[in-house]
């Protein structure tokens, strides 16, 4: 006996093709203290990448369940992503890419931040926040790419 064959339903094939959340829609879920931080992260992440020469046009999207963005019209960044980091409910961190030598780097610029491991700038949700240091270090993950095509 044949079987008929599978008929996907219009509410899986919707789900599909949705568009993941972008924007500020991003942090809805998020406690206040944690999405006020997160989102003058992503405010610093916009807005340096439109300051940055060579960045274009940035895409946001979810990764790993992240807020993340990504320079897919030029190419020239390694992905950021910004998330409270669990469990600490009074921290959250820029994650990058492990295997990069970004955190290598801003360890040796900015000495005085708080990091984990080789992936990310770790920040207090109450503490400082260190605009400018964290401006150049987004702005080198935002270029990652074009360094290492620089003629020597």
């Amino acid at each position: 006996m044949m079987r008929k064959p599978a008929q996907a339903s219009s509410r899986g094939s919707q789900s599909a093709r949705a568009k993941p959340p972008s924007g500020e829609a991003l942090f809805a879920a998020y406690p206040a203290p944690v999405k006020a931080r997160l989102l003058a992260l992503r405010r610093l992440i916009l807005e340096t990448a439109k300051a940055t020469k060579g960045v274009g046009a940035l895409e946001e999207t979810l990764k790993w369940g992240q807020p993340s963005y990504l320079t897919p019209e030029t190419g020239s960044g390694s992905t950021i992503r910004i998330d409270q980091v669990k469990p600490a409910a009074d921290q959250v961190a820029i994650y990058f890419h492990c295997q990069t030598n970004l955190v290598e780097t801003f360890r040796e610029f900015y000495p005085e931040l708080s990091y984990g491991g080789n992936r990310a700038i770790l920040l207090d949700v109450a503490g400082k926040f260190p605009e400018a240091a964290l401006r150049h270090c987004v702005a080198l993950a935002l270029t990652y790419h074009l360094r290492g095509k620089a003629p020597k």
